[in-house]
């Protein structure tokens, strides 16, 4: 079992998937053992469950669902964020994980 899981959300999952690889390709370069996979919006209360993510990043063409997200997340205890739009769009998956990691850190405390 992985020692963090962490899961990105967008519209269908496609363009946070080249995202999500690029950050596994980062941990894994790290030594870290992390699983990262992408899900449609629409999958997340079934991965909230089934995968149970240390932490929940939604893709920012989605920044409009975010409240209804964190309520979900809130709820299952799982600390979520919109990933930021120039890390998105450059798909710095080193930097993105950076983040995870702060949040997930920040949630512990």
């Amino acid at each position: 079992m992985a020692q963090k899981t962490i899961l990105l959300a967008c519209s269908a999952g496609m363009s946070t998937s080249l995202l999500a690889s690029k950050m596994q390709d980062a941990a894994t370069a790290a030594g870290k053992d992390y699983k990262v996979f992408a899900t449609s919006t629409s999958d997340i209360d079934h991965q909230l469950e089934a995968a149970s993510p240390d932490v929940l990043l939604l893709g920012p063409q989605v920044r409009y669902m975010a409240a209804d997200v964190k309520q979900k997340t809130d709820a299952a205890g799982i600390p979520m964020m919109v990933i930021d739009m120039q890390d998105y769009g450059m798909m710095n998956g080193a930097k993105v994980l950076q983040s995870a990691e702060a949040l997930i850190a920040s949630a512990t405390n």
